[in-house]
């Protein structure tokens, strides 16, 4: 996230299910929730093309990112949001007893009072980190843009609070990543001049150091934010705005990170996953390393035939489907990132 404006409202959301539940399935859809099972909700996996990731579940023609997991994989977790940020939440979906839950929302997101976003499972499945407006004050209504944390608590989590001092400021601070040792990379936006940037905090002594702005190797635009960073700090996803060999408004690029800590890069992650018009700035990269999930809005590929005319109810329905030129996430086989080190 980079700005928000005051939520008001309920999130009401009908789940639909693509017939199969293939990843490069068709765009109809089947009113109702079957069963799924199997890893990333029973979707077929990509190859080195994106296809949209679970569409009519998980992208569903509403806007959707900021995808994560549990190490194991049996809990995905999602933003959904509408386009002007006037509300947005998290939600959850399980592998129960062999088979996924319909997504619901999670239980510390829903508040229509503030803004959920940008979950973040640390490598050991012990800690959750998400973005929220809520307020640390309760006379407050809303608070500022701060990264907050839930504690796993059995087979769910605890009440959610504040990272506090010194990674949230009077700032922005927003889309955290952590690394195995705990080192957490996050975004912030200063005030003053709204200069966005990615910084780093390591875990010293049980706490976080003070942060510090990374290189121009990965800062390298006008504005930068939204990073992944690998579980072993081997390289860093983000989106890049301003740069010249961008694709579009805002791309994705990757950073490599030697043993001595300099950095190598940016380097665009290409055509395949950027695009002229379409918003990319919400990697992820699966706890098993084997696929990329990232934000766009692109249009749907059509198959080449003639596009009929235009009627109302093909208007209606196209709303409610992925690729509509809202914010969908998307899949693909992540070892093309690897192959991107200079």
């Amino acid at each position: 996230m980079i700005r928000f404006a005051r939520c008001s409202g309920i999130v009401v959301v009908a789940w639909i299910l693509v017939w199969g539940g293939a990843a490069c399935g068709p765009r109809s859809i089947d009113a109702g929730f079957l069963p799924l099972s199997g890893p990333y909700l029973g979707q077929t996996p990509p190859g080195p093309k994106p296809q949209i990731f679970a569409p009519g579940i998980v992208s569903t023609g509403m806007y959707e990112r900021d995808l994560a997991m549990t190490p194991d994989g049996q809990e995905i977790y999602f933003g959904v949001t509408s386009p002007s940020f006037s509300y947005s939440v998290i939600m959850v979906t399980k592998q129960v007893d062999g088979h996924w839950t319909a997504p619901e929302v999670a239980p510390f997101s829903g508040n229509p009072d503030h803004q959920d976003l940008e979950p973040f499972i640390t490598p050991d499945g012990k800690r959750l980190l998400f973005l929220s407006t809520r307020p640390t004050n309760p006379e407050e209504e809303t608070g500022n843009e701060d990264i907050w944390v839930v504690d796993r608590n059995g087979d769910g989590w605890g009440e959610p609070y504040n990272l506090g001092p010194p990674v949230n400021t009077e700032n922005g601070e927003f889309f955290p990543s952590v690394t195995r040792d705990g080192t957490l990379y996050f975004s912030r936006t200063y005030r003053e001049d709204q200069r966005n940037v990615v910084c780093r905090a390591r875990w010293e002594n049980g706490s976080f150091a003070e942060p510090e702005e990374l290189p121009a190797e990965v800062n390298s635009g006008r504005a930068q934010y939204n990073a992944f960073i690998a579980p072993d700090e081997s390289y860093i996803v983000l989106g890049v705005y301003g740069r010249d060999d961008s694709f579009g408004h805002t791309d994705y690029y990757v950073s490599f990170r030697n043993p001595d800590d300099t950095w190598i890069g940016p380097v665009n992650l290409g055509d395949q996953v950027n695009t002229a018009g379409g918003r990319e700035y919400s990697p992820y990269v699966s706890p098993d390393g084997r696929y990329f999930f990232f934000m766009s809005s692109r249009m749907a590929e059509t198959d080449g035939s003639p596009t009929p005319r235009w009627t109302y109810a093909r208007l209606k329905e196209e709303h409610g489907l992925p690729g509509n030129g809202n914010a969908d996430i998307y899949w693909m086989d992540a070892s093309f990132i690897e192959e991107l080190r200079p």
